[in-house]
């Protein structure tokens, strides 16, 4: 690692309460066709239904933050428990897959709006395209910050899409780092910088954002997971002082989260920190002190990423309520 890079690293309700809220935050709409719960990829969006009378909007809104030309909410929605990818263990990941049918997805949507969360990190996966339609279709609105997976044409989704941003997915871009072929990122955006949306740089690892920094690619932002769940086997054994855990793409270390922040504050681009609560890790009691310790760790310029899970409690409320309460100090 070079000096200028280690300089950038070193230097600077019961359950009954919540089936109740959680019926009360999703019920009275009314059901889709069945064939579009269960459409395959690819398959035409159903047509949209009528849309049910919304609530007032709340009182109680997100705060906002410039990116770009738009103005976005710090708390962005994140697309993992819609499909699945639960980062917690297979089973889990099933419960949520089968919980989320595209009413469900569509109706969370539907309520982060009415909380002022009006920006999407959407990933073009799964039944993901016919939801967003459907959404769309329905009235609602969201700003997409699409993560880009490998395989995925970035000129096919700003054309369809339309996005206000394009990331390349921390998975693909933390390979490239760890096989030393970051220069193939750095390739793709610079081609996704000629279709005219704004170019980002997604990880789990603080190294990451040094190295690009350093190399001063042309970015305009970063998305970075705040807990380390890349590491190599060598790496895992090394950090865990010679042990190994079962799952190793999925453990979370406590001392992993200051590491990532702080490379977030010493860039002066716009970041989103996701997985600020470890996968569903934290415990119920801590996740205000873990959205709080996120947003006095990031710059006012930066947001997160939540995936929103409401099957036992109103968990797109709670959320909205604890960082409209961080963020405006009441």
């Amino acid at each position: 690692m070079s000096n200028t890079r280690r300089g950038f690293l070193n230097v600077g309700a019961a359950l009954a309460a919540g089936l109740s809220g959680a019926a009360s935050a999703l019920g009275a709409q009314q059901p889709a066709p069945p064939q579009a719960q269960n459409a395959p990829p690819g398959a035409p969006a159903a047509p949209p239904r009528a849309a049910a009378p919304l609530r007032p909007a709340s009182e109680v809104q997100v705060p906002h933050m410039k990116f770009g030309s738009a103005d976005i909410s710090r708390m962005v929605l994140g697309c993992n428990p819609f499909y699945g990818y639960a980062h917690y263990n297979n089973n889990f990941g099933v419960v949520m897959k089968e919980w989320y049918s595209q009413d469900k997805v569509c109706d969370v949507m539907r309520q982060c709006n009415r909380f002022g969360i009006n920006a999407f990190n959407y990933a073009h996966l799964d039944r993901g395209p016919q939801d967003l339609a459907r959404f769309q279709a329905e009235g609602g609105k969201m700003h997409l910050i699409i993560q880009v997976t490998a395989g995925v044409d970035a000129a096919m989704l700003v054309k369809t899409l339309q996005p206000l941003a394009l990331q390349r997915q921390g998975e693909v871009v933390d390979r490239a780092f760890q096989t030393g072929q970051m220069n193939t990122v750095k390739e793709w955006c610079k081609q996704v910088r000629d279709l005219g949306v704004l170019v980002g740089v997604g990880t789990h690892k603080p190294e990451v954002i040094a190295q690009v920094e350093e190399e001063g690619w042309d970015v305009d932002f970063y998305s970075g997971c705040v807990y380390n769940r890349t590491r190599t086997v060598d790496e895992w054994k090394q950090a865990l002082h010679g042990e190994m855990m079962e799952m190793a793409s999925d453990i979370y270390m406590q001392s992993d989260p200051p590491r990532m922040y702080k490379a977030i504050r010493q860039t002066r681009k716009p970041c989103f920190a996701f997985k600020v609560l470890a996968a569903g890790r934290v415990s119920d009691r801590g996740v205000e002190q873990a959205f709080r310790t996120a947003f006095e760790s990031i710059k006012p310029t930066d947001g997160i990423y939540v995936g929103m899970f409401p099957r036992t409690k109103d968990e797109v409320r709670e959320n909205a309520e604890l960082v409209h309460r961080i963020l405006s100090g009441s």
